[in-house]
């Protein structure tokens, strides 16, 4: 691939991207968002954690050391952010950055 066909691939997608985030702001400036666009609003953040908890838990193996013991710790400490931070987004943050501690450095 041409280093021109790469600068034109970036622009569009930086503009695809840019447009999809930019459309609900002028779409709903002077309506009331649906119901269902509230619903997936509120119910979003609970459903990644979800996700990202089965593809953590996806690929262990319990009945072999270290018996998914990284990924439940990750799992505990992720709760433990969250109940005290509140907050989804330092939850998955938080609970991701020390799966992939545990994951590079603990044997």
């Amino acid at each position: 691939m041409t280093q021109e066909k790469i600068y034109i691939a970036i622009t569009v997608m930086a503009v695809a991207n840019f447009l999809t985030r930019v459309f609900p702001f002028l779409f709903f400036i002077k309506h009331e968002p649906p119901k269902f666009i509230l619903f997936v609003e509120k119910s979003f953040p609970p459903i990644i954690m979800t996700i990202l908890i089965f593809y953590t838990l996806s690929g262990v193996n319990f009945t072999e050391a270290p018996y998914g013991t990284k990924e439940i710790a990750s799992i505990f400490f992720t709760a433990i952010v969250h109940c005290r931070f509140t907050n989804y987004l330092v939850s998955i943050f938080g609970g991701t950055i020390f799966y992939m501690f545990l994951v590079q450095f603990v044997n």
